[in-house]
């Protein structure tokens, strides 16, 4: 099956072209730029990469959040259009879970974080099924919630997991950790593992919807995933006084 994945949760995002779990092309977005202005050219740039035309494509899969509320709306606003223009079917996909599946395989329990702003971070633990290798490169995408996604401040996460017995031999991915690394390592302790880097999530995303085509729903249904509300509602119950 040929899939077009979209992650447009972060400033730069990315685009993917996988082909029954193989992935032919990506390409990750220029941050100067917002996804209204690149992504109809970035749509055209990661098809040729791959050699292949939208016409062609028989799945599209869409981070559905949580993320940058403006780029998260961009991007599942994109991906509904292409799939009603061609009557495709859509794939959503946590971007908590895109971070967790994106790991190397040695990487068992993973705590996914992604910068949230404001201090916070939008959090999830997951743990990696001991399973075959979906994606043909010698690492499994297949992940299950460990853990309900929160937003909170990295101080109020890791408390929140060692209460509940969850620190134990994690490794902190995604760029929320990059960022809070060392807010990490003061609450959870000097040994905490903390991934250095981040990688774009499109390709883990594609990966996910082909290994898991039942997940797919008519354009129209999706449903973004906010874990906090957006920022314009909290300040118009500041104003009102129902914060």
């Amino acid at each position: 099956m040929l899939i077009l994945a979209l992650d447009t949760t972060s400033r730069a995002g990315s685009l993917a072209i996988v082909r029954d779990g193989e992935l032919m092309h990506a390409t990750a977005g220029d941050p100067s730029l917002t996804h209204g202005q690149r992504l109809p050219r970035d749509f055209m740039r990661v098809c040729d990469g791959a050699g292949v035309k939208l016409r062609d494509i028989e799945l599209f899969a869409v981070a559905a959040g949580p993320g940058s509320f403006t780029g998260l709306r961009v991007g599942i606003a994109a991906i509904q259009g292409l799939a009603m223009a061609l009557d495709r079917r859509v794939v959503p996909v946590s971007t908590l879970e895109a971070v967790a599946a994106s790991a190397p395989s040695d990487d068992t329990r993973i705590a996914a974080w992604i910068d949230a702003q404001r201090g916070e971070v939008y959090a999830q633990l997951w743990t990696r099924l001991a399973a075959a290798s979906l994606a043909g490169d010698g690492s499994s995408q297949r992940v299950v919630e460990v853990s309900a996604a929160i937003s909170a401040s990295p101080e109020a996460v890791i408390e929140s997991w060692s209460k509940a017995g969850l620190l134990d031999s994690l490794t902190f991915r995604g760029d929320g950790a990059v960022r809070y690394a060392e807010r990490i390592r003061a609450a959870a302790g000097v040994g905490a593992v903390i991934a250095a880097d981040t990688v774009p999530l499109a390709p883990a995303i594609g990966r996910i919807a082909d290994a898991e085509p039942g997940r797919a729903i008519v354009p129209h249904a999706i449903m973004p995933i906010y874990v906090r509300r957006p920022d314009a509602e909290l300040a118009r119950s500041r104003r009102e006084g129902t914060a």
